[in-house]
């Protein structure tokens, strides 16, 4: 097969024009087929961002709601005719019964309709395990939204599974590519800063690094005390469900070499933790508000910031928004806005927010779904509003001098701080500073600033702001993954090469920043200093290699 047609020559997930300049759309002449598990935010997402970064064909939807799946397959796969075979299914389980019937058929030697290439798993955290495990055996490219899963033994079953496929070389199965939605990796601005960093090395040896995120005051609000996300028992820590992609992010700046150092990475050696529901509960319930628990039968709502209709209508729907974070509360607002207008939109809007639950609901009920115009102060919600995560690395040398002294460039010892804040006027607009032997950076979300402690000059980037998502880190993780993927499929590189060449990133590597998570919650849990690679023996080596 000839190699991919591309409109420049294919760029690694470190190619400098990434950061100057806009990378175009890559073309392949044999484009990858897509199915999307999961039609919500974060699979429309990854649609938009394959198609706008690649001539990849969005060819299947796998979602068991049906407004969702016909909203998305109108919107990205069959667009205003009819879905065809195999182009829509009501969940994952129902596309690989249908793939191995279709693989069947085929073997027999009937024509039959193509098949799927690659798979975005965009469902519900807590459901990455059971899809990832159950679509492994098949053979396709597999890019699994953050984080991997909610629980460690379930990262480790995740871990074990594709391994597992990936040493059975009987059937059907083939070399693929695995990717983790760790979107922070690839934004021209992340990608330049660790440019800088590693491979130009302005500042010198890195000594420590401040990295925050702030969530945002209502953001918070709307995913962590009335959305999916409140409750650590439903899905998981907010640490893990928001903040993995700062803790991998820190990794990738400290502890994952430079590209194509070959050499192995440097392992933290400690993690401390300290964190907690500092606002968003009972004890802090304006006595304004009285006994209400929920916004519109609130005393108070209308000089509360978090009222939920100041949020949702005033904030957003009134001024013509029905994407997130309307859409969260309702998927069919968009639809109702549009065919009957912003007074039924905003009714619909209303009866939703109107939904609540009593104090004799039974509690698997309240848990199975959001309660968007709950109070703020009365929610079930349990995780963390504020959070800081401090990482250390010890001097860990490979090599020494003649005269034995070690060489620490690269490996010398070094701090990571991360703070986690729910109080924030910016969203999700991360900032930081990295303090080196020969400099310091300042980021945020759009300017690095590098200052030279010889010249005393600071030099300031801009790099390319990218359209979508997590400031490009959508398209180009999306471009990315399929570029990988089809560099295998067309037999150019190993599934190891490309993704070492594409994403810049293995299962290995993916899972570790995943077990720091937990082992920060560890710390967090139970205040004490967790020793990374004590920690690391105890709790997962047995499992992830032991039989």
């Amino acid at each position: 097969m000839p190699p991919a047609a591309t409109t420049a020559s294919p760029p690694s997930a470190f190619d400098q024009d990434v950061f100057l300049k806009a990378p175009g759309t890559q073309l392949f002449l044999n484009p990858p087929r897509i199915l999307i598990i999961g039609a919500g935010s974060r699979g429309s997402a990854y649609a938009r961002a394959a198609l706008a970064s690649t001539n990849s064909i969005v060819a299947a939807i796998a979602e068991p709601v049906a407004y969702k799946r016909t909203e998305f397959g109108r919107k990205y796969v069959w667009g205003g005719g009819e879905p065809e075979v195999g182009q829509q299914f009501e969940g994952w389980r129902e596309w690989r019964a249908y793939e191995e019937d279709r693989r069947g058929r085929e073997r027999d030697g009937e024509q039959v309709e193509p098949g799927i290439d690659a798979v975005f798993v965009c469902v519900l955290d807590e459901m990455h395990e059971e899809v990832v495990c159950g679509i492994a055996g098949l053979g396709v490219h597999i890019c699994c939204e953050k984080p991997l899963a909610t629980r460690l033994q379930s990262c480790v079953n995740i871990y074990k599974a594709l391994e597992s496929a990936k040493r059975d070389g009987e059937g059907e199965r083939k070399e693929t590519i695995f990717g983790i939605c760790h979107v922070l990796r690839y934004s021209p601005h992340n990608m330049m800063l660790r440019n800088l960093v590693l491979a130009k090395d302005v500042i010198g040896d890195v000594l420590s690094i401040e990295h925050v995120e702030p969530v945002g005051w209502w953001h918070f609000s709307h995913s962590y005390v009335r959305g999916n996300w409140r409750k650590e028992s439903k899905t998981a820590p907010s640490l893990l469900t928001k903040s993995c992609h700062d803790i991998d992010f820190i990794l990738w700046m400290l502890c994952s070499p430079p590209p194509k150092a070959g050499v192995e990475p440097h392992l933290p050696s400690h993690v401390m933790s300290t964190g907690s529901r500092k606002f968003f509960r009972k004890e802090r319930k304006p006595k304004a508000a009285g006994d209400a628990t929920n916004c519109l039968s609130c005393p108070h709502e209308k000089d509360c910031l978090y009222s939920a209709p100041k949020i949702y209508h005033e904030r957003h729907l009134q001024q013509g928004n029905t994407d997130w974070p309307v859409k969260i509360v309702n998927p069919e607002i968009e639809e109702v806005y549009r065919t009957a207008g912003v007074s039924a939109a905003t009714k619909q809007l209303f009866k939703d927010l109107g939904e609540n639950y009593m104090a004799d609901t039974p509690v698997s009920e309240v848990e199975a779904r959001p309660w968007f115009g709950r109070c703020v102060w009365e929610a079930d919600n349990d995780v963390c509003d504020d959070q800081c995560v401090t990482i250390t690395w010890d001097d860990d040398p490979l090599l020494s001098e003649d005269d034995g002294r070690p060489i620490l460039k690269g490996r010398g010892a070094k701090t990571a701080q991360f703070h986690m804040v729910a109080f924030t006027e910016k969203i999700c607009e991360r900032r930081g500073r990295i303090y080196g032997t020969l400099g310091e950076i300042e980021y945020d979300s759009t300017t690095i600033k590098v200052h030279n402690f010889a010249t005393g000059k600071t030099e300031v980037h801009k790099p390319h702001l990218a359209a979508g998502g997590h400031g490009g880190g959508d398209e180009g993780l999306a471009r990315q993954f399929l570029m990988a993927a089809e560099a295998v499929d067309s037999k150019r590189m190993s599934a190891a090469d490309a993704q070492r060449e594409f994403l810049g990133c293995d299962l290995e590597e993916a899972f570790r920043s995943h077990a720091m998570v937990f082992a920060a919650e560890d710390a967090r849990t139970k205040r004490q200093v967790v020793d990374w690679k004590k920690w690391w023996a105890d709790q997962v080596e047995a499992q992830l290699h032991g039989s």
